[in-house]
């Protein structure tokens, strides 16, 4: 995952540069989208069917880069959510905003009683 969004770009360029305040989240959220994200913070997020964005542990960054420490998983899909395509970061567990975001190197179909997770260490984040 190595797109930034705009509104993290200004965060860290105004943190860092400027020394103005940012507070960061205190839980990151991964998101799913059926459509293509964007730097705007845009696509289309998977919802209802007992969907419900979850809370992503990353291990020390190194090199610049990091991934994601433990499973994720999401609850059982009671209806279809489609195609997912792209994944987010996200700094709210509702709404809020979009950090990071890429599309997924296959594409995974969620039907009905399915189930997606991501394993420890396949969520790679980095800023190259």
């Amino acid at each position: 995952m190595a797109e930034f969004t705009d509104f993290m770009e200004n965060k860290i360029i105004d943190h860092i540069l400027r020394n103005q305040a940012y507070t960061p989240p205190a839980t990151v959220y991964l998101a799913l989208f059926t459509t293509p994200t964007n730097d705007a913070g845009e696509g289309t997020e998977v919802s209802g069917g007992a969907y419900a964005r979850q809370a992503v542990t990353l291990d020390a960054a190194e090199d610049g880069a990091s991934e994601n420490s433990a499973e994720i998983t999401f609850p059982t899909a009671t209806a279809d959510w489609g195609t997912i395509t792209h994944v987010a970061l996200m700094d709210a567990l509702t709404g809020g905003n979009m950090l990071m975001h890429t599309p997924l190197d296959a594409s995974k179909e969620v039907n009905n009683g399915d189930t997606f997770k991501m394993n420890a260490g396949s969520l790679d984040v980095n800023v190259d």
